[in-house]
Formats: structure tokens, C-alpha cells, sequence
């Protein structure tokens, strides 16, 4: 099982937490709190996956945190926000074509 790290934005308890993916640019989730949006984040990511292999494409694969910590347009994401690895099931995705 592959992972990908997120970026989880939580503004509060008066707010949604959204959660994103910077190698996955359109892949995110949100949920009421924190636990609830890195639920759905699983979710979000095997719905990205199919809809990439329904054009023919592959998932990009995942960068390190080390290797996000160099990009200098995430420095200011990784600073302010948490950052969470969230399994990606490959098998969820060959199993629903």
C-alpha cells in the first residue's frame, strides 16, 4: 500500500477541515472536524485514481515530506498547516473497474 501526504487545513471548531494532496492538484476532501476529513481523504484519493484511469492516466507519484519540504511554493502550506500520510488502496481501485 502507497501513501500520500496531505496538507489538512482546520479552521476551528466553527468551520469544516479541508484536506489536500500537493501531487495530486484537484484531490481533496473536507469533513466536519479533522478525523472526519482524513476519512473521506481515503476516499477522495480512490475516486481520483478511477477517474485518472477512466482517461487512460496514472496516478503521479508520491513525493517524501522530505522532498515537499524543498518545493519552495508548498513552504508556506507546510509551515501553518498539519500534514497527515493517507493510504492509498490501489486494490480499491482495480477492484471497482
Amino acid at each position: 500500500m502507497s501513501h500520500y501526504i496531505a496538507i489538512i487545513e482546520d479552521a476551528g471548531p466553527d468551520h469544516a477541515a479541508g484536506v489536500w494532496f500537493p501531487d495530486l492538484p484537484g484531490c481533496f476532501s473536507a469533513g466536519e472536524d479533522v478525523d472526519a476529513a482524513l476519512l473521506n481523504a481515503e476516499d477522495a484519493l480512490i475516486a481520483f485514481a478511477e477517474a485518472l484511469a477512466a482517461q487512460g492516466r496514472a496516478l503521479p507519484s508520491a513525493r517524501s515530506l522530505a522532498a515537499l519540504r524543498d518545493d519552495p511554493a508548498l513552504a508556506d502550506d507546510l509551515s501553518h498547516h498539519m500534514v497527515a500520510l493517507v493510504p492509498f488502496r490501489a486494490e480499491a481501485v482495480a477492484a471497482a473497474e
